[in-house]
């Protein structure tokens, strides 16, 4: 089978590529350039691209790079820009996933003739009997990115391939080193990767939209100082908040982009019996009734109900998600991904 391998210039992908090529595909593979600007903490820098090309050369295998730096910025980074400035925190990181990832990808090995998309994530497809296939958690509880990947429905997953998705981490990079990969003991990327650990969400958003004050004031409307950028703040944040002092933990449970005010309460304010999801999107049938939900990457499940209009009502009352954020729903097993959405209200 000829097989497109989206490498990214970590060990996951690395590895995936020898195990492809062991079960005798034939592997291209493939760096998508998505990210021009500066970049120290992600998967985009251009040290990342050398290494996936080396990592290539060392299995005999081609390397190709495709610019989708335009896509990107249309699909990820400039609604990641419009959510902040719309009071709204976005996951980057699932967009990348659902527009490029694997959309603009499957789209290009279409074009190219190719029988299958690979990728390094820690995840399993398991095909049934009848011919459809279901997402899985990948074997590694503490990689499992099944989360990530809840967008993906059965046309993908017919032909996507997780080769790492049966083996631990340390598996991963102990096959690494037999193999002598120059990623062997490369450390996971970390954060979003158009976000710099020098400048940070601040210099970045700063400099593609004005960032306002606003006041901070409590449930009753008492005035208690200024936050710098509202812009900045997002549902359940206690820290960076003026609130020296205060007997309690406080929680933002309130943002008014408009208004320039934030409000702040106390946990118990930030609990609500049901949230509404758009977006939603199924890996095969639609559900309702009783799910588990995971609120992030390697959060716990909680359950909850689910209705064909995507409102999910909690067994027991839950910390609100923010709006922008993205729940993931699995079956009674917690194993398998039924689908997602992303949270409105």
């Amino acid at each position: 089978m000829k097989v497109m391998l989206a490498m990214s210039g970590g060990v996951d992908s690395s590895v995936a590529a020898a195990l492809l090529l062991d079960a005798g595909h034939e592997v291209v593979g493939v760096t998508m350039r998505l990210w021009g600007g500066e970049s120290d903490t992600g998967c985009c820098s251009v040290s990342d691209v050398d290494d996936a090309r080396r990592v290539a050369q060392q299995l005999g295998i081609d390397h190709l790079v495709f610019n989708f730096s335009d896509d990107f910025d249309r699909n990820v980074v400039q609604p990641y820009v419009a959510a902040h400035a719309a009071g709204v925190t976005p996951n980057p990181c699932i967009e990348c996933n659902r527009h490029l990832k694997f959309a603009r990808l499957s789209e290009r090995a279409d074009l190219l003739g190719f029988d299958a998309v690979a990728t390094g994530h820690h995840a399993r497809i398991v095909h049934r009997d009848d011919g459809r296939a279901d997402l899985c958690r990948g074997v590694d509880p503490a990689k499992d990115q099944s989360y990530v990947l809840h967008m993906l429905d059965q046309r993908e997953l017919s032909r996507t391939i997780f080769p790492v998705g049966e083996m631990t981490k340390a598996d991963v990079r102990a096959r690494a080193v037999e193999l002598g990969l120059r990623t062997a003991a490369k450390p996971d990327s970390q954060d979003v990767c158009f976000i710099t650990s020098t400048g940070g969400r601040r210099t970045f958003l700063g400099s593609r939209i004005p960032l306002h004050s606003a006041a901070v004031r409590d449930m009753a409307g008492e005035a208690l100082g200024r936050i710098d950028a509202v812009e900045m703040v997002t549902l359940g944040q206690r820290r960076g908040l003026p609130l020296a002092g205060a007997p309690e933990r406080r929680y933002v449970v309130g943002i008014d982009v408009p208004g320039r005010t934030v409000t702040i309460g106390s946990e118990a304010d930030l609990l609500v019996d049901e949230v509404r999801v758009r977006q939603l999107v199924w890996t095969d049938r639609p559900v309702s009734g009783r799910v588990l939900v995971q609120a992030s990457a390697h959060g716990a499940t909680t359950p909850g109900d689910i209705d064909p209009n995507g409102v999910v009502r909690w067994e027991q009352p839950q910390r609100a998600v923010a709006p922008g954020q993205s729940l993931a729903f699995y079956d009674s097993t917690d194993t398998t991904v039924l689908g997602g959405g992303i949270v409105s209200s």
